[in-house]
């Protein structure tokens, strides 16, 4: 879908978790654009920041989006600011996104920010779903994936919620084993699933996070490497347009 750029409206704001923040926007265009894994640009008001900031959709609704976002720099400080009423430029919704597959158990494994996409996708997901979900100190969104039928175990750098670790040895620890894998997070964690799924012989589907500046694919500044049959093995994709959804087992890492 080509990009569009649409005004909605602020319906809240929330910290809520240190540094992360939810924001409901009231824009039917766009709510109707979206699909699981997707993401829209936001515009800051701020004529000294030119560049919209990507944010990945975490929930849609008839005439809205949910967006979970975390404060890393002066754009997002910016959104952290607005309130209730206030006006926001967006985009349609962006990229391609998660493939809801058919399986008896989906197991959905997200890093910190990378969390919020795969409640939406927990939606779309027919069988038992679980998730693992791994965060540095505190997690956030496990009671909304809850609220969704959606086994959740937490894994915190620190320990000082759930298990000490990552998610991939989470998992390994607790023999945690599903036909189908989803994530999104780090691209550490990414290829570390992606090495845990190829190594049981299970499909993933992996959300990858790059630095972006138009979104839509004409800058080319988000290229990843996937593998190819050619002479250097692999070619250049974008992951604004061509991802953010890849199968792990496709990309180079």
């Amino acid at each position: 879908m080509s990009k569009k750029v649409v005004l909605g409206q602020v319906l809240s704001n929330e910290q809520i978790e240190k540094d992360v923040y939810k924001m409901v926007i009231k824009q039917p265009e766009a709510a109707k654009s979206a699909a699981p894994g997707q993401f829209v640009n936001l515009y800051t008001k701020s004529e000294s920041m030119l560049l919209p900031r990507p944010i990945s959709i975490c929930e849609i609704g008839e005439e809205t989006l949910t967006l979970v976002y975390g404060v890393v720099g002066k754009g997002t400080l910016e959104f952290s600011s607005y309130n209730v009423g206030d006006d926001i430029k967006l985009t349609t919704a962006l990229g391609n996104g998660f493939t809801p597959a058919e399986a008896h158990t989906h197991v959905l494994v997200g890093g910190g920010i990378g969390v919020p996409p795969l409640v939406e996708l927990a939606k779309h997901l027919e069988g038992e779903k679980i998730a693992v979900i791994g965060f540095r100190e505190a997690p956030f969104l496990q009671d909304r994936l809850e609220e969704l039928g959606v086994k959740v175990y937490i894994a915190t750098d620190s320990g000082a919620h759930g298990f000490k670790g990552n998610v991939v040895e989470l998992m390994e620890s607790e023999g945690i084993l599903g036909d189908y894998y989803y994530s999104c997070g780090p691209k550490p964690m990414l290829r570390a699933l992606a090495g845990f799924c190829g190594a049981k012989g299970k499909p993933v589907q992996v959300s990858l996070e790059e630095r972006m500046g138009c979104g839509y694919g004409a800058c080319v500044g988000c290229v990843c490497k996937t593998k190819a049959a050619n002479e250097v093995g692999y070619e250049q994709k974008k992951v604004c347009k061509d991802g953010p959804v890849f199968l792990g087992s496709e990309v180079a890492w």
